[in-house]
């Protein structure tokens, strides 16, 4: 891989954990209503650290857009479609494997669904979903580095 495209990947991984957070927290948190940060009985508290986590996520995105911009302005960015669906897919698989493993087995924050008859088989499929994202992000890199 050309250090070009080694500064994309990279760009695009960032931008997976991004993209992958503004998902959780827009589906999750905003649309469905499943869950918050952490759940608490102080409706301000899971304000808060939704808005926390809104901002990391944000943080991200404007972080991988800069990388982006700034390698592109050295011209050091590659230009794969292939490279760069690689990244945001393992980027992505990366969040969900994370947060899974710390905030719902680990710190028990929250849970993917607590109100679930069983909320352990929400938390099981959204790490099994990041491992597919994962898989499938190597999978398209490696085609792209065999090609």
């Amino acid at each position: 891989m050309t250090k070009e495209d080694k500064n994309l990947f990279i760009a695009a991984v960032i931008l997976g954990l991004g993209l992958l957070g503004a998902v959780d927290g827009i589906v999750f948190h905003q649309l469905l209503q499943w869950h918050h940060m952490v759940l608490n009985p102080n409706i301000k508290l899971e304000i808060i650290t939704d808005g926390l986590f809104t901002a990391a996520f944000s943080a991200l995105l404007i972080w991988g857009g800069v990388k982006i911009f700034q390698d592109a302005r050295h011209n050091k960015l590659g230009h794969s479609w292939m490279i760069f669906s690689s990244g945001v897919f393992i980027g992505g698989g990366v969040f969900n494997i994370v947060e899974g493993i710390i905030d719902h087995h680990i710190l028990q924050v929250h849970r993917v669904r607590p109100a679930a008859e069983n909320p352990l088989l929400y938390d099981l499929v959204f790490l099994a979903i990041g491992v597919v994202l994962v898989i499938i992000g190597f999978l398209i890199k490696r085609r792209y580095q065999s090609g």
